[in-house]
């Protein structure tokens, strides 16, 4: 079921970005993400979970890496979507959710290496951007 969101305070419409079946298709199908993000490399989901995982291993800088990857690849796909900078991005529209997975990773791992003020900044833009991603993600 799709939800419509109506700001009516009258602030920029929510950011829904297009689907990659073929690769998302692909990481579904247990593809290695490290393969579909070499074939795929915009499709922010596999980056997010090449950064989950180095992060479950004890690997913060290349989690970082991996997600920092992700989240400008998924910045470039938000604005030729049409997202000027800020306003919403939905989880519930699965096509966002590497994106957000991505800006999740990023704030983990910012605060993992030391870097709390990009931490800081990363976890306010994801609550911002979508209040459910937030709360799903955790910290």
């Amino acid at each position: 079921m799709s939800v419509e969101h109506r700001n009516l305070l009258g602030g920029p419409a929510a950011t829904h970005l297009p689907d990659t079946a073929e690769a998302r298709e692909a990481l579904e199908s247990g593809i290695d993400a490290v393969e579909v993000a070499a074939r795929f490399p915009t499709y922010s989901a596999a980056w997010a979970a090449l950064a989950e995982r180095a992060f479950a291993a004890g690997n913060a800088v290349e989690a970082y890496a991996y997600a920092r990857t992700g989240y400008h690849r998924g910045l470039d796909a938000l604005r030729r979507a049409g997202w000027k900078g800020h306003g919403p991005i939905p989880w519930e529209h699965v096509p966002n959710q590497g994106f957000l997975r991505c800006l999740h990773m990023l704030a983990r791992t910012a605060a993992a290496i030391g870097e709390n003020d990009e931490a800081e900044r990363c976890r306010t833009f994801l609550a911002e951007s979508s209040a459910e991603a937030a709360e799903t993600l955790g910290s």
